[in-house]
């Protein structure tokens, strides 16, 4: 069954919709501006659903999909790619792993013969896990371990800040639980997560969607269908009591403070409001706490403020956390900071946003959201991203029209309830690390 929506407040993405007899979800966009395809594919598993005692076995797969297949050798989809003049990359993220290429026009059947041979199955041997998991380590040591602030503050606030395991453990992974993974844990995972009901393949460019259709059956429609694996209860109950903690970290030669609040349940209303109480915190210099933090009180030169840290609200499932992070002179404690902080969020939980400051919300959370789809990196992968996560998490890649219809419900009584609820001082988390690099 094939389908075609347009939102009715402003956007107008055509988005078509299929799925395919073994349960692939395919949804195509077209967008003729350049002779240009985005070819995604995104499977249903991330960090927060990898087993117990495999942390980082999400991010390890994502490298070994790449080792070669039933038709390609080692790094040859890298390589056609390439040769095609087009670009490529894969990610994992809390709730998704995605491959996916940008290439000339032409190029899409080539694509998507790749991405289903792919799906058919990774061809991987002791001596490609064994090297992977060597890359992957050598990873963690470079980014997070031998990184100032390398781990602050996504790795190292989650302990603290959830109480489910799905949630609070080390994503990146845990050395020991890397060395651990086996060639039947490899070929038990992609078993049970890599099926075509469990992905989406989103098609966005210079395309005709019922050719591209017609190819997406020739290449995907066989591969055999398997049951959706059973998803874990990744919830968090409701936090009663702030939770404070600290550490050193021996590379960091500024100290610096990270406060994570719970958010409300993705695609509720007060989840929108809180993405505008976000606009109005934390976004840009006119943002309330850049004026405290740094215009008024000089304690930082930067406020940094994130709704979701491996991407944005709208391409990860919920629990999240909203957070705001500082880096701060050695002069200035945690409380001077916690102070000044309370000060504007205690200003936003007293009474309703001026009307003036609601509006402004309102337009800088729909220019952000526009520019997700244009400036990420690749051309058309932002759209790609966007369509994806609506269809994995939502069953409705048409949300993405229907965004500012969103925000337009939400009026500023909503955002003074959420704002009450949610950034109370009890379900926050508060992170303090210390700088340990010599002078």
């Amino acid at each position: 069954m094939a389908t075609e929506r347009r939102g009715e407040f402003g956007l107008e993405i055509p988005v078509h919709e299929h799925r395919l007899a073994n349960g692939l979800r395919v949804v195509l966009s077209p967008e003729r501006s350049a002779p240009i395809v985005t070819v995604a594919v995104y499977y249903y598993v991330g960090m927060r659903l990898e087993p117990q005692g495999r942390t980082g076995f999400a991010h390890l797969f994502e490298h070994l999909m790449f080792q070669g297949s039933a038709q390609m050798e080692k790094m040859e989809l890298v390589r056609l790619v390439q040769e095609n003049g087009g670009t490529l990359n894969g990610s994992t993220r809390y709730d998704f792993t995605n491959y996916f290429e940008v290439l000339p026009a032409h190029a899409l059947e080539l694509a998507l013969w790749m991405e289903a041979d792919r799906m058919r199955g990774p061809v991987i041997t002791q001596a490609e896990l064994d090297n992977q998991r060597d890359v992957v380590k050598n990873e963690i040591r470079v980014n997070v371990l031998n990184q100032p602030y390398g781990g602050f503050p996504w790795i190292d606030i989650a302990p603290h800040a959830y109480t489910n395991w799905h949630n609070s453990h080390n994503g990146y992974g845990d050395m020991q639980d890397l060395d651990a993974a086996s060639l039947d844990d490899v070929r038990s995972f992609f078993d049970r997560y890599y099926s075509p009901a469990n992905a989406v393949l989103v098609v966005v460019g210079d395309i005709e969607p019922e050719a591209t259709l017609e190819m997406a059956r020739r290449y995907f429609e066989d591969i055999p269908a398997a049951p959706m694996p059973e998803k874990p209860d990744v919830r968090e109950p409701r936090q009663e009591a702030e939770v404070r903690a600290s550490k050193v970290d021996r590379l960091a030669n500024q100290p610096a403070l990270a406060v994570s609040y719970h958010t409300p349940q993705r695609g509720t209303p007060e989840y929108y409001a809180l993405g505008l109480l976000h606009q109005v915190l934390a976004q840009g210099d006119d943002a309330r706490l850049h004026q405290q933090l740094v215009n008024r009180r000089g304690y930082t030169g930067e406020v940094d403020g994130s709704i979701n840290f491996l991407g944005h609200m709208y391409n990860s499932l919920t629990p999240l956390l909203w957070t705001v992070t500082v880096l701060h002179d050695p002069t200035t404690s945690t409380d001077a900071l916690l102070e000044a902080i309370d000060e504007v969020v205690e200003d936003v939980r007293g009474g309703l946003l001026d009307q003036r400051a609601f509006e402004r919300a309102k337009v800088k959370a729909r220019s952000s959201y526009y520019d997700l789809m244009t400036s990420s990196g690749y051309p058309g992968f932002g759209r790609a991203d966007l369509l994806a996560s609506y269809a994995l998490f939502d069953d409705r890649p048409a949300a993405i029209n229907e965004v500012d219809a969103r925000y337009a419900e939400v009026t500023p009584e909503l955002v003074l309830e959420t704002a009450r609820e949610y950034l109370r001082p009890e379900n926050r988390t508060v992170l303090a690390l210390e700088a340990g690099a010599e002078a």
